[in-house]
């Protein structure tokens, strides 16, 4: 049997393939036939363009469903999808096309005159287009091709995909990710999480990273059900939907803009059969205020983009606040063998869903593992006698704002590059709609008169804008300890109260 991603799901396709995979709001729906359709011709579009095995297509479009089907026709031929984030700058891309050196990059019609000679340096053969309304230079290619109904023949270490995933040291790393690594995380998700042949999704996530397009998209297509796929978080569309959902997967952010709506209650979540929240910690006050509200608890689980999910509170038992529940079936989890004894350690991981290492960077890949194959996560956590996982803190600086990964050494290498600017600390700070909100610390020249706003204007056309500061403060000298390290304990703990809300 053939360990390719897409014959996977091919195979839990419904009986009625009238049936819909992806419904919209506007009525311009996508039934499995159509899918099945639509991918093949893709399939063949990709070919056309010369696109081998294990060639890499890089996306940078807007969430829509022929962005969907232009990820499973990648599985179809055994291409490799590398999604990227919609907010990243050409400067940013840059780097992508560089280290990935991909044959196909898909971009919105209006990156396409400043991402042209971004590609042409790069050496990508195909620069194409896809917009929000269905067309594009890719669509016109799937006109003229010929479709491939063939899947091609992978084992289940070829890879299917590669995320970028940035590192502490700025530079952003590949995760390579085999068809075996989403197929066993697709197929204990659909069981652990129980889903049912009636089950409708609300997706309202975006899918260049593993929540939007793995975990949910993946769940959908193992239980060969429908979703609500809509392009963006919209409250107000949200509680009109739920009535008509069963699951819904977020980020906290989801949750407690939910939460502010004077008309989302009880009633509006009476067809729901579960909630689930990841991406960064779901805050316990919110925990308790929606199952206060609902009478429904939140399902928190934790993941990450090397390794998919890796722990889930349970579908069935107790769901505790402010912890991600226990590893899933295949998933081992400890503490760093260096912490034992102590209350809290690094978390290490193995497991059939653990990638296959970082593109390109072998030496870095080694570091990541210890001798005995447990990947080093770099999350502090504690592991309860009866297993139960809770996240206490990073290792590696990370803040996660709205469900995004951001590294503080990337802005401050930007940061520092202003003129009047002498070093810069960047920090998260506890934020009740963000989960955390990235704020820098600056150490300016006294004889520059450097105001936030030039610092944001700077960071504009540099940074992804979820990556931009939310507040900038300037100080004299930044707190050290006696090894001349930035102290940024302190500083967090200086501006915690930033964004505290006052009853």
């Amino acid at each position: 049997m053939s360990k390719n991603l897409y014959a996977l799901f091919q195979s839990r396709f419904p009986q009625d393939m009238s049936a819909d995979f992806i419904k919209s709001p506007d009525g311009n729906n996508l039934s499995y036939r159509e899918l099945d359709q639509q991918t093949a011709q893709m399939a063949g579009a990709l070919l056309s363009l010369g696109t081998q095995t294990g060639e890499r297509v890089a996306v940078q479009v807007e969430k829509t469903k022929e962005a969907v089907v232009l990820y499973l026709a990648c599985l179809r031929i055994g291409a490799i999808y590398l999604p990227l984030n919609t907010a990243y700058t050409a400067d940013e891309l840059d780097y992508f096309m560089e280290d990935a050196r991909p044959h196909i990059m898909v971009c919105t019609p209006e990156k396409h005159d400043k991402l042209t000679p971004v590609a042409q340096k790069n050496s990508v053969p195909h620069l194409l287009t896809l917009s929000n309304t269905s067309t594009g230079s890719l669509m016109d290619q799937c006109q003229g091709a010929k479709p491939h109904t063939d899947i091609a023949d992978v084992t289940g270490d070829d890879l299917a995909a590669i995320l970028y995933t940035s590192g502490t040291t700025g530079r952003s790393k590949g995760a390579m990710l085999s068809h075996d690594n989403l197929a066993s995380n697709a197929t204990v998700l659909h069981k652990y999480w129980g889903w049912v042949p009636d089950d409708i999704l609300l997706h309202a996530l975006p899918i260049f990273h593993v929540h939007g397009l793995f975990v949910a998209i993946h769940c959908v297509l193992m239980n060969g059900s429908s979703m609500w796929f809509l392009p963006k978080f919209d409250a107000k569309e949200m509680i009109t939907l739920i009535p008509q959902s069963t699951v819904m997967m977020g980020v906290p952010t989801f949750y407690t803009r939910l939460l502010d709506q004077p008309d989302f209650n009880r009633t509006t979540c009476q067809n729901m059969r579960l909630f689930i929240s990841g991406s960064a910690p779901l805050l316990e006050d919110t925990f308790t205020q929606f199952e206060k509200l609902t009478g429904m608890t939140i399902l928190e689980r934790y993941g990450m983009t090397e390794a998919g999910m890796i722990t889930s509170n349970p579908l069935d038992g107790d769901r505790v606040a402010s912890t991600v529940g226990y590893p899933l079936p295949g998933v081992e989890a400890r503490l760093s063998q260096d912490t034992s004894g102590e209350d809290a350690g690094v978390l290490e991981i193995k497991g059939p869903n653990v990638f296959k290492g970082y593109w390109k960077m072998p030496e870095k890949t080694a570091e990541e593992f210890t001798p005995d194959g447990y990947f080093i996560t770099g999350d502090i956590a504690t592991i309860s006698q009866d297993n139960r996982v809770a996240i206490v803190g990073r290792a590696k600086d990370l803040i996660i704002s709205g469900g995004y990964n951001v590294y503080p050494k990337e802005i401050e290498q930007v940061i520092d590059t202003i003129e009047g600017v002498k070093e810069s600390a960047v920090i998260g700070v506890q934020h009740p709609d963000f989960g955390e909100a990235v704020v820098a610390v600056i150490i300016a020249d006294p004889t520059q008169d450097l105001k936030q706003d030039d610092i944001l204007a700077n960071l504009r056309d540099q940074l992804a804008r979820f990556k931009q500061p939310k507040n900038i403060f300037f100080l004299d000298e930044l707190p050290r300890n006696t090894m001349g390290k930035v102290q940024k304990n302190i500083l967090r703990q200086n501006y915690a109260d930033l964004y505290k809300i006052v009853n």
